[in-house]
């Protein structure tokens, strides 16, 4: 009993959390790839909300910034 309540509760925190954030997650993981960072990149603007596409944009062009090989991504936030 006191597993399942446990593990409820971790996916309920887990379901909390921003959709940004596990976008971000997600896009660092695979910024080693620039053709996955491109495919993920443009999934996340086609699913976040217009808030956290705002966020997503600011993050992307820092991020990118020091990351030349991933600026041909820039093109899907437009």
């Amino acid at each position: 009993m006191n597993i399942l309540i446990k593990t409820t509760t971790k996916n309920f925190r887990m379901m909390l959390t921003n959709s940004f954030d596990f976008t971000r997650k997600i896009l660092e993981n695979v910024s080693f790839d620039p053709k996955l960072f491109c495919k993920e990149l443009n999934k996340a603007v086609q699913l976040l909300l217009p808030y956290e596409l705002e966020q997503l944009h600011e993050w992307v062009l820092k991020f990118t910034a020091s990351k030349p090989e991933l600026k041909q991504c820039l093109v899907y936030l437009r």
